[in-house]
């Protein structure tokens, strides 16, 4: 693994404090505040430490209710609801300063057969001829704020190749689909665990964003303000973060200050092995001068 996947790993590891209370580091990413992605692969692992390891996770769904620190830890408390026969159901609280930061549910099964179907994967231009989003920032760092400037043309534990290519500096209107690639930068062990946990952090990227594009708006323009306000995050079936993914976005709808978005995540043999929704706020601000 590269230093940077090494150090995302650790940062999904969390220290045990006492028994269903966990405490995990934050890392600054040069956004305002916590990347939500850390705290949704932070609360899984949480809650995955208090199931038996045979049931694994399949969803979650969770509010973002506070900005995050990103110069503190945050501290997760599980509550174990309930162990049934064959679904076993975990609360957990993201905690900073005594207040709760994100509150999600998670649900977890031991493997099932069961019928199957799934859509098709989009037929999209694959990875190997894209440019990664930090190469394409290197081509306009002068243009990044300052803030975000060196994490943003710095190497990443996860290298996202974009298909669809928006100008977040003067963006234009444009139907709100969005397909990238994405893999974390390096070999992994063979711990479902560990790859559904990199799925939830990475999950994050990219997905409110395209319910900006129908606007011709981005996250770089001073007047928009723009959070998660909630995420569901639905596991398929196993997966390699080591391998290339296609996360493939669309979004039917946005009004009174809020994006929706939601999305599928395909493996290289078109399986889907994961579906992701998520709520946001993007409100133009009138007093941002």
């Amino acid at each position: 693994m590269s230093q940077v996947l090494n150090q995302l790993v650790a940062l999904l590891t969390l220290e045990t404090i006492e028994e269903n209370l966990f405490r995990g580091v934050s890392q600054d990413l040069g956004f305002r505040q916590l990347f939500g992605g850390q705290v949704l692969g932070q609360c899984v692992s949480a809650a995955s430490q208090t199931v038996d390891a045979e049931r694994h996770v399949h969803s979650m769904h969770g509010y973002f209710l506070r900005p995050g620190d990103v110069s503190l830890p945050v501290v997760y408390q599980v509550e174990r609801v309930r162990d049934g026969g064959s679904f076993s159901t975990r609360r957990v609280t993201a905690i900073q300063k005594g207040k709760p930061i994100f509150t999600c549910g998670a649900s977890f099964q031991f493997v099932e057969e069961g019928i199957h179907h799934q859509n098709l994967m989009p037929e999209v231009p694959g990875p190997e001829a894209l440019k990664s989003e930090t190469e394409l920032s290197r081509m306009v760092a002068a243009m990044i704020p300052e803030r975000m400037r060196e994490r943003a043309t710095s190497d990443k534990p996860i290298e996202i190749r974009p298909v669809t290519l928006i100008n977040p500096f003067a963006p234009k209107p444009c139907e709100p689909v969005k397909h990238v690639w994405f893999r974390a930068a390096g070999e992994l062990p063979d711990e479902p665990q560990l790859h559904k946990l990199l799925l939830a952090y990475a999950s994050d990227f990219n997905l409110l964003t395209t319910s900006m594009q129908p606007h011709g708006v981005s996250v770089f323009q001073k007047f928009m303000q723009v959070a998660s306000l909630d995420h569901s995050l639905w596991f398929h079936a196993d997966l390699r973060m080591d391998d290339w993914l296609l996360y493939s976005m669309d979004s039917p709808w946005s009004g009174n200050a809020r994006g929706f978005a939601r999305g599928s995540i395909f493996n290289r043999q078109g399986q889907l092995v994961a579906s992701v929704a998520q709520e946001g706020l993007t409100r133009v601000r009138e007093d941002w001068k």
